[in-house]
């Protein structure tokens, strides 16, 4: 008998840092970010049934990711936001009373994606970076849950009582964070809820929900875990394939070389493993059977994708879960159309619901 696995959250994601295609590396007038169509994904999702949609953050790229969530959070009625910051332009003090304001408009479903950035013409030493990011990520819980803060770092010396607008539950909203450089996964075990990783092959995986586990165990801890990916689902596998190397038809390796290189966290541990996973796939991009790592020929971070019909695009998702993964942040190309196409043929057929 197959052993039930428990609910997970199934989040999509809105490509406010410019990362929407047709064909990737061509850049698309109509789906460059905007206002307009950044909250027509956003819908889309929310129509979908989608629990949670991810809102990505980037200095150089888009749209301001916080101004977008409280202009957005009205018009949603039921799913969440995972609203991503990035920590190095943040004061926290500041950012715990928009989180909190958020929270509010949204009637108390708001999440958030801690990204540990440096400040814009800034370029702090990893160790110290993340270090900033520990401390922030404890600021913001201590003024979030309600409680007086006295806090004496490296970085934030305060002492403040918290603002008198809090989240609707009165606990700070759960943090989402990733990173797999040994700085970023010290920082993950002491101060996040729930850590999110990039695609990998099955084994890797693993060795990383062990590790990640021990370390936040040393921490009195548990953590719980997230996957990001893209995905291609059509009716048939022939058809998704297609569908995924149609994405590749008009890529220029040079364009492709070039978005990489664009993004602030380009030289990172994880970026670096996204390459070293698609240098070492097949020559078709297989990685393993459905996770194929064309996707990042023309983007940095988050660089495969899930690969299938209905059936073997459950069947991969659910492998992950009977690992221990909780949560799904998924996206596709373009992302409105991609977002129809799951939740038509696999969201009803997850047992899904917000991570609580």
């Amino acid at each position: 008998m197959t052993q039930a696995l428990p609910p997970c959250e199934v989040s999509w994601f809105s490509a406010l840092c410019d990362d929407d295609y047709e064909f990737l590396g061509v850049p698309d007038p109509a789906l460059k970010s905007s206002w307009e169509h950044c909250r027509d994904i956003v819908l889309q999702a929310e129509a979908g049934g989608f629990d949670n949609i991810l809102l990505p953050s980037g200095y150089e790229l888009g749209i301001d990711t916080t101004a977008f969530a409280a202009a957005i959070a009205p018009m949603l009625k039921r799913m969440r936001l995972l609203m991503a910051v990035r920590i190095g332009e943040m004061w926290p003090p500041q950012l715990a009373r928009q989180i909190a304001t958020i929270d509010r408009i949204l009637g108390g479903r708001l999440t958030v994606n801690i990204i540990s950035s440096d400040m814009p013409g800034e370029k702090l030493a990893s160790g110290p970076r993340y270090a900033r990011t520990v401390e922030a990520m404890s600021i913001l819980k201590t003024l979030l849950n309600g409680q007086p803060l006295d806090h004496d770092g490296d970085f934030w010396k305060l002492k403040l009582d918290p603002p008198r607008i809090g989240t609707v539950s009165g606990k700070a909203p759960q943090l989402y964070f990733g990173g797999l450089s040994e700085d970023a996964r010290a920082a993950a075990a002491k101060g996040c809820d729930v850590y999110l990783m990039w695609p990998d092959r099955r084994e890797a995986v693993a060795d990383i929900i062990a590790d990640m586990t021990a370390r936040a165990a040393q921490h009195g801890r548990k953590l719980r875990f997230g996957y990001r990916a893209h995905v291609v689902v059509r009716d048939t596998e022939a058809e998704a394939r297609t569908a995924a190397d149609r994405l590749l038809s008009k890529l220029d390796a040079d364009a492709g070389a070039a978005i990489r290189a664009k993004s602030l966290d380009s030289t990172s541990v994880g970026v670096q493993a996204q390459a070293a996973l698609r240098e070492s796939a097949a020559d078709d991009g297989y990685a393993e059977p459905h996770l194929w790592t064309g996707i990042g020929r023309a983007r940095s971070g988050c660089g495969a994708a899930i690969v299938g019909d209905p059936d073997q695009v459950l069947a991969k998702l659910n492998d992950y879960r009977a690992m221990g993964i909780e949560a799904f942040i998924l996206s596709g190309y373009p992302h409105a159309a991609e977002a129809d196409l799951f939740a038509r043929h696999v969201l009803p057929r997850l047992e899904h619901g917000p991570l609580v």
